[in-house]
């Protein structure tokens, strides 16, 4: 009776041994899956994390490119108008172009129109309810203003 008691006793051990060895290798491969499942889905996130890093940075070199773009394209611009500009003083200084002036402002405004000498060189013209600024300043800048886009070409490769 003893040692069927002790063999049923081992038989039993044995089961539970065995149920107990089962279940954890279950668990161990829970966890192992579970593992792989944490691991992979932080992969997806620090990639979609990375990508949107890197769109920003893409966005942002982009954005300083042009900002350094319409630096360039401004100051190209002023470097250009100033140019104009006091190559228009000094054509307008000349007495020649000074009486085309006069004679344009007339031919806008009517005989009667009253011319003046500006200051900064060209003439002002003044008929009853008109004005016609025919300053070298002026005259440059409608000049640069009919190229327009144009101007661009300019500075653009």
């Amino acid at each position: 009776m003893r040692d069927a008691l002790l063999r049923a006793a081992h038989v039993d051990a044995d089961t539970v041994l065995a149920r107990a060895a089962r279940e954890a290798d279950e668990l161990v491969a829970a966890a192992h899956a579970e593992a792989a499942a944490i691991l992979e889905r932080a992969r997806r996130q620090g990639g979609a994390e990375g990508a949107a890093a890197a769109k920003a940075r893409r966005t942002a070199a982009r954005q300083a490119a042009r900002e350094l773009e319409l630096a360039a394209e401004s100051e190209a611009y002023a470097d250009l108008r100033a140019r104009v500009r006091e190559a228009v003083r000094r054509a307008a200084a000349d007495r020649t172009a000074q009486d085309r002036l006069r004679r344009r402002a007339h031919a806008l405004l009517g005989p009667q129109a009253a011319t003046a000498a500006a200051p900064e060189g060209g003439l002002t013209v003044v008929a009853p309810g008109r004005r016609v600024d025919l300053t070298p300043d002026t005259l440059s800048d409608r000049a640069l203003e009919r190229f327009g886009a144009e101007a661009e070409a300019l500075w653009t490769p």
